[in-house]
């Protein structure tokens, strides 16, 4: 057997941790088969040694997780379980049916999962995350399927024009041609899921747009669904601009990556302001995504990690 130790967590703090009537705590016990007890204190957890490893990796997770948002849910829990026991757990998400000929796209993470199920049952749904985990794919295939099942009758796919290191003025082309840069990942994702003569179709009769920001203002957008992308590159006003074009019947989804904020400083992130603002509303819904939902090439999980590190203890690393 083997013990090991949390320091200084409050009665509040480990409340919050062990969830109502200790639900999370009987939920990480039971899933990883240890004993945690918390005492003047400190948490401690004992059992089988790779099994205490896993359920201290889980608290200290759920920890940064309150930290970050000032709660934690069942689905934080399980998503945590999912990443430190290496398997999905939880509620079988169905896959979502997109228009390309007996294509279907399946969420391949548990954080995956509660992001298509955050957007069927949520008419908000912020997701932030790192890059790929699927936040602007998925969206899009939801948005997709709406649009083929009746549900929705108009798709509006929304970038901010925002500088990455370039200058849009020292591109070529007219201004569409100096947008259109910053809408193509849209437009991939699109091109995955429509066959060409019906995307063309759809957006001659102006069924989907792809458009900036800057043209969302002074609309209305009824029974339409609304994708922001990159959406940590808007300004305060700007989101709640964005926020304010909703009609009745419809549904937005608004993702972003927290680390990659390209706006010149001292601009306060949109996205950071509204997911602190609109946490508690009721439609609304924020999905968190993380380093093990990422489905891309196997590097960028480890990119990913490198780029979080100090620069220096990256360079230490290496030369040991």
């Amino acid at each position: 057997m083997t013990e090991a130790t949390i320091q200084q967590v409050d009665a509040r703090r480990a409340l919050s941790l062990f969830g109502a009537r200790d639900q999370h705590l009987r939920t990480i016990r039971e899933a990883l088969g240890v004993s945690i007890t918390h005492r003047d204190g400190e948490i401690r957890v004992t059992g089988e040694e790779e099994a205490v490893t896993r359920a201290t990796a889980a608290l200290t997770q759920l920890g940064a997780q309150l930290d970050a948002q000032g709660r934690i849910d069942v689905d934080h829990v399980a998503d945590v379980l999912a990443r430190v026991t290496g398997k999905i757990t939880g509620p079988v998400t169905a896959p979502v049916e997109v228009i390309h000929a007996a294509r279907r796209v399946t969420p391949r993470t548990q954080g995956q999962a509660r992001y298509i199920q955050s957007i069927r049952e949520h008419d908000i749904t912020f997701a932030v995350g790192p890059a790929g985990t699927g936040k602007t794919y998925l969206a899009v295939a939801v948005a997709v399927e709406a649009l083929k099942q009746h549900q929705m009758r108009k798709i509006v796919l929304v970038r901010p024009a925002v500088e990455a290191g370039e200058s849009l003025g020292f591109l070529p082309g007219d201004l569409h041609a100096k947008i259109n840069p910053y809408l193509r990942p849209l437009l991939d994702a699109l091109h995955e899921m429509i066959d060409y003569d019906q995307m063309k179709r759809y957006m001659e009769q102006d069924v989907i747009e792809v458009i900036p920001l800057a043209y969302m203002r002074g609309r209305t957008l009824n029974e339409s669904f609304i994708i922001l992308d990159e959406a940590q590159n808007t300004t305060v006003a700007q989101m709640k601009m964005f926020l304010t074009r909703m009609g009745q019947g419809s549904k937005i989804v608004i993702s972003g990556d927290t680390t990659q904020i390209d706006l010149p400083r001292p601009s306060a992130s949109g996205l950071i302001d509204a997911v602190a603002r609109l946490r508690d509303i009721s439609g609304v819904n924020i999905v968190q995504l993380h380093k093990s939902d990422i489905v891309r090439h196997r590097l960028v999980q480890e990119i990913v990690r490198a780029y979080e590190e100090e620069p220096k203890a990256a360079l230490n690393r290496k030369s040991r």
